[in-house]
């Protein structure tokens, strides 16, 4: 079992949501297929997740919540880097979408960033309204700062990556890009919109990738036809 105490099992076993498959599970922890296969085999093999002909999940949620506090532990001694930000909301077991700036971000594969720095790097996410406790229980565990609704200043802010929670009462639409949850691609593009020349290269890659007619400029999709 001690071979099991490693962060990419644990990092699996914490991003599994039921019926996962290995390759969405692969790109929530952005590894590749062949390493996150080898290692579900194993996961498996010690009765902590079952492979099922509906997908992935986690039968020993014994070794899960210990897998949970290490990596909680781990990430709170160090800085967390634009990468596992975009790792750490998969352990949380809730659902959510990335949306505003990261909608953006996401839609475009990480080819558009605006208003972020090393120093300064908010990430936006909607989640469910019922369980906006325990994310933000869970980013203290991080060490990790949380805003609800409006991203703060940075000079309020202890740390470089935090997260801005916009809860949902209504639910959440969610479509998944490069193994993230993202808001749908109308929903980003209304967001974007709302501040157009901010977001001008975005919608210029987004109407040629998608064939979105957003008239983002004289390239738009519709000129190109």
């Amino acid at each position: 079992m001690e071979d099991l105490i490693d962060a990419t099992a644990a990092k699996i076993v914490l991003a599994i949501q039921r019926g996962d498959s290995i390759n969405r599970i692969a790109n929530k922890i952005a590894k590749s297929y062949s390493w996150t296969y080898d290692w579900i085999e194993r996961l498996e093999a010690a009765d902590i997740i079952a492979n099922t002909d509906t997908g992935i999940q986690v039968v020993d949620h014994g070794m899960r919540q210990q897998y949970a506090e290490m990596m909680a532990a781990v990430y709170s001694r160090d800085t967390v880097s634009q990468d596992d930000s975009y790792r750490i909301p998969h352990f949380a077991g809730m659902e959510f979408a990335y949306t505003e700036i990261d909608a953006a971000y996401v839609w475009t594969h990480g080819g558009y960033q605006i208003a972020r720095s090393h120093d300064d790097y908010p990430v936006f996410i909607q989640v469910h309204d019922q369980d906006i406790e325990r994310w933000l229980a869970f980013f203290e565990q991080y060490g990790i700062e949380t805003s609800i609704n409006e991203r703060p200043d940075a000079s309020d802010v202890d740390g470089n990556v935090h997260y801005v929670l916009f809860p949902q009462s209504d639910g959440i639409d969610v479509e998944w890009v490069d193994g993230n949850p993202v808001v749908p691609l109308e929903t980003a593009v209304d967001q974007m919109m709302q501040n157009r020349p901010a977001y001008e290269p975005a919608l210029e890659i987004i109407a040629d990738e998608y064939d979105v007619d957003v008239d983002a400029s004289h390239h738009s999709a519709m000129d190109a036809d």
